[in-house]
């Protein structure tokens, strides 16, 4: 009987170690994914992660189920997902909030930074600053003027603490050395019905919302808070171009993310499928019928953009003196 040479067995042994991460990347997904969602059902970042977990159920043959996991503005869903297997079976649609929770919440022990690899960055709604026809303002700089010489702070309605129309005002008042007063409310519906009624200043407004009221001549838009101008209204100028406050950007962005020791070969999967999903037609029709103006990053630029965007709102909380809660 001819015997197998033992150099010949450690080369095949070597060989299949070598094969063995290829073939567990080949073999991902082998079982349902789900989406967290640390919000409502019914809301943007709801909608936006089924829309994208259906896409990859159809890719992938595998079910994608969205779990909306609430409370405590986010952090119990994104604290869920922080300690979660790292395997790319738990994934996270993240917001704004993900960058500003470590800084306004007391308790909250995840990083964004530190505790979440990016698979993708997906996009941008922007904020619109309106005013009620009555506010004695029709460009950013008269507002600004307007604020510094009225005895008592303007007002601007929110859809609450750390959302993106308070981080609007807030930045804002910052940049420009102005004094604002913010009127939290329980979500933007109710914010804007007050505006509407004039009860309330202005309000850094998502895109999607004032357009109808811009065009009717309910409201007076000045300028979008993002770095660049809005699809929806092309002739707006932004913030920073109107105001001359070049650092000042703000949008409600989005994007999704994993546990941080997610292996290299299922998050390079993932982020590649994921931008093939976001260049489709008819994703990209819908995420834009959802006010979103699309900006897909890689996860190297969306873990660098988050990170920015921690850095930036810790500061800007700070200086503020909002205590966490």
């Amino acid at each position: 009987m001819n015997r197998i040479p033992r150099r010949t067995l450690l080369a095949a042994a070597a060989l299949s170690l070598a094969m063995a991460p290829a073939l567990a990347q080949d073999a991902y997904p082998s079982k349902p994914l789900r989406i967290v969602v640390p919000f409502t059902a019914g809301g943007i970042v709801d909608s936006i992660a089924r829309l994208i977990g259906e896409k990859l159920s159809t890719k992938y043959g595998q079910p994608v189920v969205v779990e909306n996991k609430v409370g405590a503005g986010g952090a119990i869903g994104t604290d869920f997902v922080a300690k979660a297997p790292a395997d790319g079976y738990t994934l996270l649609l993240v917001s704004p909030g993900h960058a500003v929770a470590p800084s306004l919440q007391k308790g909250v022990t995840w990083n964004p930074v530190r505790d979440f690899r990016a698979i993708a960055g997906i996009g941008v709604v922007p904020n619109v600053f309106v005013v009620h026809p009555d506010v004695q303002a029709r460009t950013m700089p008269e507002l600004i003027a307007l604020a510094k010489r009225s005895t008592s702070p303007l007002t601007y309605a929110t859809a609450g603490v750390g959302t993106s129309n308070h981080l609007s005002g807030e930045l804002l008042a910052q940049e420009a050395d102005i004094k604002l007063t913010h009127v939290p409310y329980k979500g933007q519906p109710d914010a804007l019905n007050d505006l509407l009624a004039g009860r309330v200043s202005m309000m850094p407004l998502t895109a999607a919302l004032a357009v109808p009221h811009i065009k009717a001549g309910k409201l007076r838009a000045l300028a979008v808070t993002t770095a660049k101008r809005a699809q929806a209204l092309p002739d707006l100028p932004t913030v920073a171009e109107a105001a001359k406050l070049p650092n000042y950007e703000v949008g409600t962005w989005f994007g999704l993310v994993a546990p941080a020791k997610i292996p290299d070969p299922v998050l390079q999967k993932l982020s590649a499928d994921v931008a093939q999903i976001l260049a489709m037609p008819d994703v990209k029709t819908k995420l834009e019928g959802m006010g979103m103006e699309l900006a897909p990053q890689r996860p190297v630029e969306f873990d660098a953009f988050v990170n920015r965007e921690f850095a930036k709102w810790s500061k800007v909380i700070k200086q503020a003196g909002i205590e966490p809660q």
